[in-house]
């Protein structure tokens, strides 16, 4: 049996039977070496080379850390009353609060689901309350708004791209705010005409005297994005040592200034963060080691020369990417597409001069639909979770939801602009 068929038969058959899938990849990879008769050192030296040099990983588990800090602490709580006072006052108000506080937290936390466990589990509380809003309205909406939280900076997943595509990840982080306002804004028409037709309740408004109190309140943690973006686009700080900042503003502002946490749940916070980091870091050092199986292979190479034959111009080779893409969602993991698949796809992307800051958010959003995409999408069982909400009603009230996403995805691959004109507004060239 040719050595990658038996490589891919090995990852499939352990993941199938419950080794996490960075285990897997590994070990299908040392059978790959193996059976060419290489050094099986080549797997640690590839280990050591990748994930010790490389710099930008350190991000990911400093912005869980971040998360987590906050979720534990009042700064969610304070942001979830801001919101309400800006947008609680129209029809399925709490619909809208929950959108615009995944857009504010999402410039915190860089994950979909701390978004999701995070705030988002309080506003989907709040919404089946004295059942105001349906259990799978309130669910289906939620893992949906949580889908910003990585397109709009920080983002763990771009993050991650830029460490398989060499892109700048100051540019990355710009050229998801638009696109992830925009996703926002297209869930919000949803959600003004689902309030119209199933008539939501209207929350009552926050009198205007109290609206400087609330806004002071939700002060510190509305300053946390300007201080992260601020610090690495003026040149002060790396898009990692601001994952840093992050984590220690989190951490300053409730000791300091809301007085709310204490040693256990720093301590909660820290295990918990560990845990979330080790998974993925075993699932970044799986697919390394796997892409060195893929590069012997000369996939990418032959894929690139197999779609140059075909003649795909720019806007049939994204079509086609997209489509790849959304399909794999539907069945495998986030970080496991960006690592393996998408590597895949960067050297045709440079053939057909594909922007690699445009091709990195297409690729994040298309990723992103996946995890609340039926049968795999991981936000739909967390909210499910949380809500108890029936998964059918649950599925069927998603629907529009991943509609309104869909057109923003359409959106985004067909006007480049949308993506790239920030970007350039800070000296990018593409």
């Amino acid at each position: 049996m040719d050595p990658f068929t038996l490589t891919l038969l090995v990852i499939i058959g352990l993941a199938l039977l419950g080794l996490p899938i960075g285990l897997s990849m590994i070990s299908g990879s040392v059978v790959y070496l193996f059976m060419n008769g290489m050094d099986m050192g080549l797997v640690a030296e590839r280990l050591l080379n990748s994930m010790l040099t490389g710099y930008v990983i350190l991000a990911v588990p400093l912005f869980i850390l971040a998360a987590e800090l906050m979720n534990i602490g009042s700064m969610t709580n304070r942001l979830l009353h801001f919101c309400n006072a800006l947008v609680g006052r129209f029809r399925g108000g709490l619909g809208y609060v929950n959108i615009v506080q995944s857009i504010i937290f999402s410039g915190m936390s860089g994950s979909a689901f701390a978004d999701a466990a995070g705030t988002g589990r309080i506003i989907a509380n709040m919404m089946i309350q004295d059942g105001r809003y349906t259990r799978s309205f309130a669910a289906a909406l939620t893992a949906s708004a949580a889908v910003i939280g990585p397109i709009i900076p920080p983002s763990i997943p771009m993050v991650l791209y830029a460490l398989v595509s060499n892109a700048s990840i100051g540019y990355l982080f710009l050229g998801g705010i638009i696109p992830g306002l925009l996703m926002g804004a297209m869930l919000m028409s949803v959600v003004m005409v689902t309030a119209r037709r199933r008539k939501f309740p209207v929350e009552a408004p926050t009198p205007v005297r109290q609206l400087p109190g609330i806004t002071l309140r939700a002060f510190p943690a509305l300053m946390l994005p300007v201080v992260l973006l601020g610090g690495i686009y003026s040149g002060a700080m790396t898009p990692t040592e601001a994952a840093a900042v992050a984590a220690a503003y989190a951490f300053l502002i409730s000791i300091l200034l809301y007085r709310n946490i204490n040693a256990r749940q720093v301590f909660g916070s820290l295990v918990s963060s560990a845990r979330s980091s080790v998974a993925i870091g075993m699932l970044i050092a799986g697919a390394l080691v796997f892409n060195y199986v893929v590069t012997s292979e000369n996939i990418p190479q032959a894929l690139s020369l197999f779609l140059t034959d075909y003649d795909l111009t720019v806007l049939q080779f994204l079509l086609m990417v997209n489509i790849v893409l959304l399909l794999l969602g539907c069945l495998l993991e986030g970080t496991a597409i960006i690592l393996i698949i998408v590597p895949v796809f960067i050297p045709t992307a440079n053939a057909l001069g594909v922007d690699l800051v445009h091709f990195g958010v297409i690729a994040v959003v298309n990723i992103m639909i996946g995890l609340v995409t039926p049968p795999y999408g991981l936000l739909i069982f967390i909210m499910q979770s949380i809500t108890r909400a029936p998964l059918r009603s649950l599925f069927l009230d998603l629907v529009p939801f991943i509609a309104a996403l869909l057109v923003s995805l359409a959106m985004i691959t067909l006007f480049p602009d949308i993506v790239l004109w920030l970007p350039r507004q800070f000296g990018y060239d593409g």
